[in-house]
């Protein structure tokens, strides 16, 4: 018998889950996501459901994280400040392949050097530029991104740099081929600056996770739940912490059909940051062939077909005062709800809330609060913001005694961006505590909050709700309608006959808004989802009944479904996947990309040979590192050819080797 611990931290709960043999679950127990350090939160969850089994910590034989840390990070545009290193391309590409938005004005060179797309040096590598460079960033990043032309036909150029960066510098570095083997250099740029910028943020979670376990008297394996629903070694999300990106979420679709047995179903999970949405097709969920996309950057990264939209229980009320209607708008950026923060500081809360309420208007800043976060790197910050983090200083204050202009509040906007300052105001989970349908943190708090935000004027002049009741019921619709969108513009995508107009705007068109309400006129209209839905996450039972009712599907809530992403973790296989390409430059002449660069063979079996047994090697050493067991090898080879001339003639192949495992159970 094996006992497995299985740990999701979410945005808002860290979930703890005990499983038995992959069969039963024994119990499960929820603490509050600390933010300023995670562990803390992971160790309450573990400690509570360890009390609540009766099991020993020496019993448990394998312990699984999975986490939207880096999901969250990346929606909400936190992490550390990077430096990119753009090896091979031009001084305008970083503008024209969007690299400077990513960037958000941290620094980047543009260094000569990058190889041809047949792995041949194109230019010589300048390393008195990079010295130069990398004297100037001394201690004011922390990671550096490398990037570099055709890298993966030759990643000579990006070793050679990043050997240089470790030589000269502390800091952490990610190479672009490392993370994927494909071509599109701008996309493995984008992916490999949000690897370094996640690098400090996961290291630090799993750091003090694994230090929690141990102090726990947890000495099983730790791994980690990647964005494709595999499992990796805590080692090795360390150095990948872009792999980890939907971790969540995937875990919560292996969690779903391991609660209902689903073969076809959408499955959505809402959480306090995110709503995560996407299809379970024969019983697995579907990889995203062009990679996952979070806050609207579309990366390298292998991870599951999943839709993430900055909308939960968490979501920030964004107030449209603008039209004679007004209305209200969640996310999709998180903040902690004034019932939470009230729980922290009671006395500053409700003395705040209580002269916003007898105030004659209601002020710009009203409701929202702010606190520094300790522990979070600080380095690279501009004269203002320190200014207003010493300002800040300790506890929680409410907004409007902070700023004092509005010139500080982009600063306030980089602090929070960096994770330096969190942000708390009007939630979902608000108005759920003033319709009584949570209590778990200050439901008088929450009712101050919603009351004043119901005072607040639309263009027309008018209240935007008559009392505290009633705004909680339109920030709950608000909830249920932007939900029903999320469904509806992934179920436009996974058709299996696209549509001509975007899934964003089908979810939107008036034709389905009338159909789902079952319009009859002259015109007869019904709409609706032909699958069930999974509803998952803690407030799910809350908020999606009524999501289901508007979408005139199924909806199913199973039992454990507020911790079927703890359950996820803990129940997948360790799978590691290596491709690589084989090209032919002239005929009869077939050049193989390897690691340690170009090949060229006589013959395409041979090359096809060869560089799946390089792969096979790869993928298995990878696996075996990460704890796996039981290796099953797969591999598949897409050649390319054309026909000329009655005969056919090799193009290109991609080969592509899988190799997984259970991971491997300590013994007792």
């Amino acid at each position: 018998m094996a006992i497995l611990l299985g740990v999701d931290t979410g945005g808002t709960y860290t979930d703890a889950v005990l499983l038995r043999d992959e069969t039963e679950v024994i119990a499960s127990a929820k603490a509050l996501t600390t933010r300023h350090d995670l562990a803390i939160g992971v160790g309450g969850a573990v400690r509570a459901v360890l009390e609540q089994s009766g099991v020993l910590p020496g019993e448990i034989a394998l312990a699984s994280l999975s986490t939207t840390l880096a999901t969250n990070a990346l929606v909400e545009g936190q992490g550390g400040r990077v430096a990119l290193v753009y090896v091979g391309f031009a001084e305008g590409d970083l503008e024209a392949h969007g690299l400077t938005e990513v960037l958000r004005g941290d620094p980047s060179l543009v260094l000569a050097g990058g190889h041809n797309h047949a792995g041949a040096e194109a230019v010589a590598l300048d390393l008195d530029a990079l010295d130069a460079f990398l004297e100037a960033q001394a201690g004011k990043v922390s990671a550096f991104a490398v990037a570099a032309l055709f890298a993966t036909r030759n990643p000579a150029h990006e070793l050679a740099v990043a050997e240089r960066i470790r030589a000269r510098t502390a800091a952490p570095v990610t190479c672009s081929h490392q993370l994927s083997a494909r071509l599109n250099g701008p996309k493995r740029a984008l992916t490999a600056v949000l690897n370094a910028r996640l690098v400090g943020m996961i290291d630090r979670l799993i750091g003090r996770a694994q230090d929690t376990l141990v102090d726990l008297g947890i000495g099983a394996p730790m791994m980690v739940v990647r964005g494709d629903g595999a499992m990796m070694s805590a080692e090795q999300a360390r150095m990948r912490p872009i792999e980890t990106i939907l971790s969540g979420p995937a875990a919560s679709l292996v969690g779903a059909r391991w609660l209902t047995g689903a073969e076809t179903a959408m499955v959505s999970d809402i959480g306090g940051t995110t709503t995560d949405v996407a299809m379970l097709k024969d019983g697995r969920p579907a990889i995203d062939p062009a990679g996952a996309q979070v806050g609207g950057m579309r990366t390298m990264v292998e991870a599951v077909a999943m839709r993430t939209t900055g909308l939960g229980g968490d979501s920030q009320i964004q107030v449209n005062a603008e039209g004679l209607a007004g209305g209200i708008r969640l996310g999709p950026r998180r903040v902690v709800p004034v019932s939470l923060i009230a729980m922290e500081a009671p006395d500053v809360v409700h003395r705040a809330l209580d002269a916003q309420l007898r105030a004659p208007v209601v002020g710009e800043h009203d409701t929202r609060f702010l606190r520094a976060v300790p522990g979070v790197a600080r380095d690279g910050l501009g004269a203002r913001e320190i200014a207003l983090l010493e300002r800040i200083g300790e506890g929680v204050h409410p907004l409007g005694e902070v700023l004092k202009n509005r010139m500080e509040q982009g600063a306030l906007g980089r602090l929070v961006d960096r994770g330096i300052v969190q942000m708390a105001g009007p939630t979902p989970s608000d108005a759920s505590h003033v319709l009584g349908r949570l209590d778990d943190w200050d439901s008088e708090a929450a009712r101050k909050a919603m009351e004043q935000l119901a005072r607040r004027r639309t263009g027309s002049g008018n209240r935007l709700a008559a009392d505290a009741e009633s705004m909680a019921r339109i920030v709950i619709d608000q909830l249920t309608e932007q939900t029903v969108q999320a469904l509806l513009e992934t179920a436009f995508a996974e058709e299996a006959e696209p549509f001509e107009t975007a899934p964003e705007l089908l979810a939107k068109a008036e034709l389905i808004r009338r159909g789902l309400a079952g319009h009859r006129g002259i015109v007869a209209l019904d709409a609706g989802l032909n699958v069930d839905v999974i509803g998952l996450g803690a407030s799910a039972a809350s908020y999606y009944p009524a999501v289901g009712e508007r979408l005139r599907c199924r909806m199913v809530l199973p039992q454990h479904a507020g911790v079927a992403n703890a359950i996820g973790a803990v129940v997948g296989r360790v799978t590691m996947r290596r491709s690589g390409t084989v090209t032919s430059p002239t005929e009869g002449r077939y050049r193989v990309y390897l690691a340690a660069g170009p090949q060229d063979l006589n013959s395409a079996e041979a090359a096809l040979a060869l560089l799946e047994a390089e792969l096979r090697a790869e993928a298995e050493a990878e696996a075996l590192a990460a704890g796996a067991e039981g290796l099953q090898v797969v591999a598949h080879r897409d050649v390319k050819s054309a026909r000329t001339e009655a005969r056919e003639v090799f193009i290109e192949a991609t080969v592509t080797v899988e190799a997984s495992g259970r991971p491997r159970v300590a013994v007792g």
